[in-house]
């Protein structure tokens, strides 16, 4: 990492901690001169863009642009293409959102000079030459994410472990819902190694689920904090970009009021 690019950080840092001092809400606006107003979101595997509808909806009456990609799942090839095309269309510079796997996505994909800003929603960071895979080594295993693996190598969350693994905290109808529309992922996806790791020249923020049962919360926290994220916990379950719209879209506009106030 350059010195230019540490003091950069350090400064988009500093703004933050000031800025956390006065959360936003739906109700306000953003600023007709903030620099950031666009938010491309990348969801996780077993899902697909629809779950983003609250803080899509949240956001964009903030004054946002947002723009939801529909990962096709193949390969992480295929998914960062897909998050390239959404950011192609942006007007202007974006805060770059993912969920779970979405996290490796947005860590490839992060380094296009339109991004500004990352938020990484209890999603994975991989360094460049790392897999995803690697981020679970030497951490407690899911006992609730029950995977099950077709003959092809793609993988859907277990249905009878799908409500307590992924949605403990939504309805029953919701999680069925959500059960029964899931979008497998190719699991070899999971094998390829990075590129590019975004996080070491864009700053960072990261939004944990403290009742997520996809994930280790010592892996969570230990990924959050190798990237240097600034951290906020919500109690939720793995599907927090579902069922806690407002706090997922504060830590966005955090992140985009911060990156735009040391712009200028």
């Amino acid at each position: 990492m350059t010195s230019q690019i540490k003091t950069t950080i350090a400064a988009i840092a500093a703004a933050a901690a000031l800025s956390s001092t006065q959360p936003a809400n739906a109700a306000d606006n953003i600023p007709h001169d903030q620099s950031v107003k666009n938010v491309v979101l990348v969801h996780g595997a077993f899902a697909d863009g629809s779950g983003w509808k609250g803080v899509y909806d949240n956001l964009t009456q903030r004054g946002y642009r947002v723009t939801i990609v529909q990962n096709p799942l193949t390969s992480l090839q295929d998914d960062v293409a897909a998050t390239r095309r959404a950011l192609a269309r942006q007007d202007g510079p974006v805060i770059l959102v993912g969920h779970s796997w979405g996290g490796t996505v947005i860590t490839e994909a992060g380094i296009d000079p339109k991004v500004a800003g990352l938020v990484y929603v209890s999603a994975l960071s991989p360094d460049a030459g790392e897999t995803t895979a690697q981020q679970y080594e030497g951490f407690a295993p899911a006992s609730e994410f029950v995977l099950d693996i077709t003959p092809d190598g793609f993988g859907y969350v277990s249905p009878e472990k799908f409500k307590a693994g992924f949605a403990h905290d939504t309805t029953d109808a919701e999680a069925a819902f959500m059960r029964d529309s899931q979008v497998p992922i190719n699991m070899s996806a999971f094998g390829t190694k990075l590129e590019n790791a975004a996080w070491r020249m864009k700053p960072s923020w990261a939004v944990i689920a403290t009742e997520d049962k996809a994930f280790d919360q010592a892996m969570l926290v230990h990924m959050a904090e190798r990237i240097n994220a600034k951290i906020t916990r919500v109690k939720a379950s793995h599907a927090l970009f579902m069922t806690q719209p407002e706090a997922v879209s504060d830590t966005i506009d955090e992140a985009a009021r911060t990156v735009s106030a040391v712009s200028k």
